[in-house]
């Protein structure tokens, strides 16, 4: 069945690993009637986390979709992993819903995942809501986590549910939006019942601060409040409804999922309240690389984003999308902008987690599947083929964490490459590539269990045994005096022989100008027509410096003087003579090794910065400042050479027990010497007898 845009919800769970997403997501398909029998994480079964790597390691890994009819409205539902490994798939559900709903366990409060998704949301501008999990737990308090709540987040959090009971009296939660309470079951979905008489006091302080929510909804609304200090039933719809859309209060919901509670309400809010497709937008680009944003509208051709590929051994390749303007047949021709490609689409399909139901046509403001599609990738922006338009691709976190990759058996080479681009092309926060200066094949990745993860997977499926290690660090040399050297090259065979003469000078330039070649030459020492064999010396010997062997920058050659031959000479006689030139005057340059120097951002509890400010001194790291960002968060910002920073991932983690996360970014590079400069020249000269062997 398809859904037209003004019957569709949908919802995004995020939050820090462990706060109850997938349960939540379990428990409102089971409500909904999707399922007839709740599942697990523990048992491996649900229907969110069913991928033998969920299932093994217990935790969410990928972002799951499926939907719940309730009240005639199709709400698409989005589970999304906790941990900070696989923070694209969050950013992927966000993008392509609405509405996101943050989970914050009870017992734990606002944590660094959720402060994080927090940020993201804010740089959005989304409507949220927040979810108070495992109230039924000992440790819980219901009003300690909505302080902290306020506290951490800086908002202002109204109460949509209130729990009855606490700890291991839990009995459910009023919905105090309709004034209804819900009760536990023993078994099966949670029972309405009348609030009992000691929650009304609090129901109707927590129904005030709704009311005030709803005037927010427009000026005549706060006008009549104001009058009246109260809002009639369809006012206070109305408005929480317009407020909300416009992310002008944050509602807040509680209830145990495991025990069913906190369900039915929940998706009551989501079908009456929750936003609707059609007050959203997303962002396009413009030709003249500015962005502008767009409606979601049903009436305009069609225009869709593809916000996640995946690769199933039954169904093949699988693209998610999310239709922004218009419909989608099946057996439509759709264009493809970002590929410049024509393609007709088969058949359509939605989810319900790994089952895929056909359907004949979608709308938008709807999340659906297009399979086996030859052209389709991550970020795509498909359109009608007479109305293309280009969507702002996903903003995505640069990788964090690298190792060098190689297959343990040289056949299995070209098949553990192949594997490994197509889960970049699943995953576009993994990166893979060759490269050319270290001479490795390097994966890289959101952490530690990221790479892990699908390294295994490989391993598993493909049978490939793959072997890792520390990546080389790409240094480069660089002089830092003048010096000049001339070398001729001479040799003589039977016919022709090979002459030309060149005489250098090399100076040092400023960091980060990389080269500048100067002609010099007078009096016609060297023929204008051999100058450009010279340079394409002089290129070929910065390749590899006289150190260690790594590229030379931040070198000014001039070519002062030379002499030819009228018979022997020849633009490779002059590459020959300019090449040996140069690694003559880099000896005499006192040449010296360039070693990259990072930005990194770090973020920790304040409790743990004074352990990663030492970690940072110790790495040989300049610290460049830190501020609170709120939550009890700090925020560090240094600088820090590349080789230190290679298991940062693991070392933040095991100084912060699993929480700290980091940003890195290449800033400049800077000269090491003495023992460390030492290290660094006889590896890299043991790497080339290795090589040389091989």
């Amino acid at each position: 069945m398809s859904y037209t845009t003004d019957l569709i919800k949908n919802l995004s769970l995020a939050g820090h690993g462990g706060t109850g997403k997938t349960t939540l997501f379990e428990r409102l398909l089971f409500a909904g009637g999707v399922i007839a029998k709740p599942e697990t994480v523990e048992s491996g079964k649900t229907v969110s986390d069913s991928s033998p790597e969920e299932i093994e390691r217990k935790i969410s890994i990928y972002a799951a979709l499926a939907h719940v009819d309730w009240k005639g409205k199709k709400i698409n539902l989005l589970d999304t992993p906790g941990s900070s490994d696989f923070i694209g798939d969050v950013i992927l559900a966000i993008r392509a819903s609405e509405f996101t709903l943050v989970t914050v366990d009870a017992r734990s409060g606002v944590q660094i995942e959720t402060l994080k998704i927090w940020r993201t949301l804010n740089a959005r501008g989304k409507p949220r809501g927040i979810y108070i999990t495992k109230l039924d737990d000992e440790r819980s308090n219901f009003e300690t986590t909505l302080k902290d709540i306020k506290e951490k987040l800086k908002i202002d959090p109204v109460p949509f549910f209130l729990p009855m009971g606490a700890n291991g009296n839990y009995k459910g939660v009023i919905d105090v939006l309709n004034e209804k309470a819900y009760f536990v079951q023993s078994e099966g979905l949670e029972k309405e019942g009348p609030i009992p008489e000691e929650y009304k006091d609090a129901v109707n302080d927590a129904r005030q601060r709704l009311i005030e929510a709803a005037a927010e909804g427009d000026d005549t609304l706060m006008e009549h409040y104001i009058n009246k200090g109260s809002l009639e039933a369809e006012e206070m719809h109305t408005g929480l409804i317009e407020a909300l859309a416009d992310h002008k209060y944050v509602p807040v919901f509680c209830g145990v999922p495991l025990k069913n509670s906190g369900l039915i309400p929940f998706l009551d809010f989501i079908s009456d309240i929750g936003p609707d497709p059609r007050t959203a937008s997303d962002t396009v680009a413009l030709p003249d690389g500015t962005e502008k944003a767009v409606a979601i509208d049903p009436e305009k051709p069609f225009a869709a984003f593809v916000v996640k590929t995946t690769f199933d051994q039954f169904s093949g390749k699988i693209s998610w999308i999310k239709l922004f303007k218009g419909k989608l047949h099946s057996d439509s021709e759709i264009f493809n902008v970002t590929e410049n490609k024509k393609e007709k689409v088969g058949k359509l399909y939605i989810c319900q987690g790994k089952k895929l139901e056909e359907v004949q046509e979608l709308y938008a403001g709807d999340i659906g599947v297009i399979t086996k599609s030859a052209s389709l990738r991550t970020n795509d922006t498909i359109t009608d083929p007479a109305t293309p338009m280009s969507f702002v691709p996903l903003k995505l976190p640069e990788p964090v964490h690298s190792v060098a990759v190689n297959a343990v058996q040289k056949r299995d080479e070209d098949k553990l490459g192949e594997y490994l681009l197509r889960a970049t092309e699943e995953d576009k926060t993994l990166r893979y590539e060759y490269n050319t200066e270290t001479k490795e094949a390097v994966l890289s990745g959101m952490g530690e269990l990221h790479v892990n993860i699908i390294l295994d997977k490989i391993k598993q499926n493909q049978k490939i045994e793959v072997q890792t290690h520390i990546p080389r660090v790409a240094y480069r040399e660089t002089i830092t005096k003048k010096a000049g050297a001339e070398y001729t090259h001479k040799k003589q065979t039977g016919g022709h022989g090979q002459y030309g003469k060149v005489v250098l000078e090399i100076a040092p330039l400023p960091r980060g100008e990389k080269y500048r070649f100067i002609n010099a030459i007078f009096g016609g020492a060297i023929s204008k027509g051999y100058i450009p064999g010279v340079e394409k010396g002089i290129l070929e010997a910065m390749n590899n410096g006289v150190l260690a062997g790594y590229p030379v920058v931040d070198v000014e050659v001039k070519v002062v003087d030379g002499k030819e031959h009228p018979v022997d000479s020849s633009e490779l006689a002059f590459k020959l003579a300019a090449r040996n030139a140069f690694k003559e005057a880099m000896k005499q340059a006192n040449p010296t090794l360039l070693e990259p120097i990072m930005n990194l951002t770090v973020f920790v509890e304040d409790k743990y910065m004074g352990d990663v400010m030492s970690d940072l001194s110790g790495k040989r790291g300049k610290i460049l400042g830190q501020q609170s960002i709120g939550g009890g968060i700090e925020e560090i910002r240094a600088q820090v050479p590349q080789a230190e920073l290679l298991r940062y991932s693991i070392d933040l983690r095991s100084m912060t027990s699993g929480t700290g996360s980091f940003n890195v970014e290449f800033d400049h590079y800077a000269p090491i010497s003495g023992k460390i400069a030492e290290e660094v020249i006889k590896a890299a000269q043991a790497f080339r007898v290795q090589e040389a062997e091989e």
